[in-house]
């Protein structure tokens, strides 16, 4: 098995960050329609996008909100993370060929009977730092095997 960095239930805390960075192509939008079925025309054809108001293609924004989800389950908590729930606002659109840099912060840790319930800021922002999409996202950290 491979070795993973994970942070446990018993190491979060408040403030920690977490960050994961891709840049969105072209064939990325394609392949995300065909795992999804959504062939909106605005994501797929260039006629099309080319007479709405963003005179181009562009991404579908549950992209960025899927490397909101890569971002937690590699780098903050990390693998072992349930991810519970999310809200997102959709500020602006996404380009191909951005590159999108998610954060993720820890902003309030709940402890339940058996488990943490941790809320994070999620924000994601493209290479010129305007925030293409941002919400929050409940998760369930790692818990160490008790055997």
């Amino acid at each position: 098995m491979d070795s993973y960095k994970i942070i446990y239930d018993d190491e979060i805390e408040l403030g920690m960050m977490g960050t994961f960075s891709k840049r969105v192509t072209r064939q990325d939008v394609e392949d995300f329609a065909k795992v999804t079925g959504d062939f909106n025309p605005m994501h797929m054809d260039d006629g099309f996008a080319n007479q709405t108001q963003f005179h181009e293609r562009i991404a579908h924004g549950m992209i960025s909100a899927g490397m909101i989800s890569a971002c937690i389950g590699t780098q903050m908590p990390g693998p072992g993370a349930i991810y519970l729930g999310q809200t997102l606002r959709f500020n602006k659109p996404v380009h191909f060929d951005d590159v999108l840099v998610v954060n993720v912060e820890i902003t309030k840790i709940d402890q339940k009977k058996h488990f943490k319930l941790v809320t994070l800021k999620t924000t994601v922002t493209n290479q010129d730092g305007e925030v293409v999409t941002d919400g929050e996202a409940q998760i369930m950290p790692a818990q160490r095997d008790k055997k």
